[in-house]
């Protein structure tokens, strides 16, 4: 692993399209390599990964991520050929299996099989980027059209998965794996599974980038820069479906993750609590403090994975996003 890669990630429930952009500015500003944007049931991420490409020079702007079930594949692919074009090649595809209740409660599309539907959709996007007519798969005879653009075979996609069956896909067809809220000890153990899938599918020569997300506040009060972080967490674990308090609780935290929702029966983005009795989840999934003590915590996250992303949580005053992305900075 390299030491001291990092990049910034807003989540889906950053909404102050301003803020998100004045952030990415200065996170190219600072040297950060990658500004991922979220996409959930607010922004769209790629209009907003427009903006950001158009106003900074260097970093890397990625669809952190687009969920396989909200666009077609042909849509996907004219998204990511365009924003290669606008960013004069430092756009990243993110593509991930989202969960049931946004596939189902704001797609209006049945949940099922999604790390079939994370394979199926990334083979077609590919396709298309490589110049290959559209993969159809709708039984009418229709002529297959091309993508009328560049081909762009080499385009990163990074994917979100997180059990079992959608990391085997990342392993076999993804250029970089976004995990979120898994601990380093088990980063360690996948990595090395995934490197073991890649080389049995013939990928040995394009290793996998893991970018690791870990939230991360900086207040001159540590226990603001606290409540803060612990709201971030509360809400990922009580109202973003099942799939992250599961992945925590299957870490060993199924007691601290009990605790969590028992003391959010009415989880708000910025208003969850974490109690005392599950300090063990925010002292592994996030980092928090004054700019010194986060400077030095995010140290033990380099070595565990390629690149680490700075996971802002939303509605963040600038003053202390400002000084999150400045002690946080490679």
């Amino acid at each position: 692993m390299s030491a001291r890669r990092r990049g910034v990630a807003v989540t889906p429930m950053e909404t102050r399209r301003d803020i998100i952009v004045r952030a990415a500015a200065l996170a190219d500003e600072l040297g950060y390599e990658v500004f991922s944007v979220a996409e959930g049931w607010g922004l769209d991420s790629t209009l907003v990964l427009t903006e950001i490409a158009l106003r900074t020079r260097q970093i890397q702007v990625v669809s952190g991520v687009l969920s396989v079930w909200g666009r077609t594949p042909a849509t996907l692919a004219m998204t990511a050929a365009t924003l290669h074009q606008l960013s004069g090649g430092r756009y990243v595809l993110g593509l991930g299996p989202s969960t049931r209740a946004l596939v189902e409660g704001f797609h209006d599309r049945a949940f099922a099989h999604p790390a079939q539907q994370l394979r199926d959709v990334t083979t077609r996007v590919r396709a298309l980027l490589a110049g290959e007519p559209a993969q159809l798969q709708n039984g009418s005879g229709a002529r297959p059209i091309r993508l009328a653009q560049p081909s762009v075979p080499d385009l990163p996609i990074w994917m979100a998965a997180m059990g079992r069956r959608t990391v085997q896909v990342a392993a076999e067809l993804a250029d970089g794996w976004l995990p979120l809220y898994v601990g380093r000890e088990r980063l360690t153990a996948w990595t090395a599974e995934l490197a073991a899938v890649r080389t049995a599918a013939g990928q040995r020569a394009t290793p996998l980038t893991v970018a690791a997300g870990v939230t991360v506040v900086v207040d001159a009060d540590p226990r603001v820069a606290r409540q803060i972080a612990a709201a971030n967490t509360a809400w990922y674990l009580c109202a973003m479906g099942d799939i992250y308090s599961r992945l925590v609780a299957e870490q060993g935290y199924a007691a601290e993750v009990q605790a969590i929702q028992t003391a959010n029966p009415r989880p708000r983005p910025q208003a969850g609590v974490v109690p005392p009795e599950a300090e063990a989840v925010l002292d592994q999934f996030a980092i928090y403090g004054t700019p010194t003590q986060v400077r030095d915590r995010l140290t033990a996250w380099d070595p565990a994975v390629d690149l680490v992303l700075v996971v802002c949580p939303a509605g963040l005053p600038w003053d202390s996003l400002e000084a999150t992305l400045r002690a946080a900075a490679p």
